[in-house]
């Protein structure tokens, strides 16, 4: 018989993650994270925030557990046919914007939901992905590389679909333009059962630090002006748009009664919508956009020389 799915083992898996992942930034950064519970009439959770570091301008790393009487409409659009039925979730989000112009915004999502009846139904999501504001083929090509090989022991086939899951979803479609160099994305994801599906999902998390922080050295040293900063606070303008436009897991959070300041976090504390800002160089959008903000096998890119 299959275990059956468990919010309690997914939950304390989570938190052990969330430790895990905050330990490895500060480490990196050498500033702390300052800690906050919350809670509210629907759950409750631990915001790790760390803003105005030497290397990360803001990282956050947020672990929640709710529940209520009906999915709200961000998660039942998706699965019409349990509108209505109560449910639990629990779910990690990360998000860290570095200081560097060069070195990449990168996002994380894990969650878990099951109805809370009888017959319940349950199903994990997330995934991780990278949003570089300069483009470098040997930081796409290790990212997904790290994608793959956290994927492999749980199924050949996962990759590739979660691959091009994550091209279609991270796709910011009033500018029709990609968000980033994407990653791996899933949702509705119970193939195997509950254990089969878990380490798949904590697999994911676990890949994320080997996967970031490499990319995160090389980039944190390299000189910058005020030209690259301009790009860079235009890109995160961008990644405003999505997170508040058309990203679920935001919407799934405002529309659930969540903490608003955890939900928010992910936004960077600075950003811009100034295309002719002073000193910044137009071309430097054109590269990204044409050599980078497109669906590519990276796998398949040759290495930066």
């Amino acid at each position: 018989m299959s275990e059956p799915a468990s919010i309690e083992t997914v939950a304390a898996g989570l938190a052990a993650l969330q430790e895990q992942i905050a330990a490895g930034l500060a480490a990196a950064d050498g500033g702390v994270f300052v800690r906050r519970r919350w809670n509210s009439q629907l759950g409750e959770g631990t915001g790790l925030l760390l803003e105005d570091g030497a290397v990360l301008e803001r990282a956050g790393v947020s672990m929640s557990e709710v529940a209520a009487s009906s999915l709200p409409p961000a998660a039942s659009a998706a699965r019409p046919e349990l509108a209505g039925r109560p449910y639990r979730a629990a779910g990690v989000s990360v998000v860290v914007h570095p200081r560097n112009p060069y070195a990449p915004t990168v996002h994380l999502n894990l969650r878990f939901f099951t109805t809370a009846d009888a017959d319940p139904a349950w199903w994990f999501g997330g995934g991780m992905d990278l949003t570089p504001h300069y483009g470098f083929v040997e930081d796409c090509r290790h990212f997904h590389l790290t994608c793959k090989q956290a994927l492999e022991p749980h199924g050949a086939e996962l990759h590739p679909r979660f691959k091009a899951a994550c091209d279609e979803y991270f796709f910011i479609k009033h500018r029709r333009q990609a968000r980033g160099i994407g990653g791996v994305f899933f949702d509705d994801h119970a193939a195997g059962g509950f254990a089969k599906a878990w380490a798949c999902a904590a697999g994911v998390g676990a890949a994320f630090l080997p996967a970031y922080l490499p990319i995160l050295e090389r980039r944190r040293g390299m000189d910058y002006g005020p030209a690259q900063r301009a790009h860079q606070l235009f890109r995160r303008g961008r990644y405003v748009e999505f997170n508040l436009v058309q990203d679920r897991g935001t919407l799934f959070g405002l529309q659930s009664g969540g903490e608003i300041d955890a939900i928010l976090m992910s936004l960077p504390p600075l950003a811009g919508w100034d295309a002719l800002a002073a000193g910044r160089d137009p071309r430097d959008e054109e590269v990204l956009a044409r050599d980078f903000l497109q669906p590519r096998d990276w796998l398949a890119a040759a290495a930066e020389s």
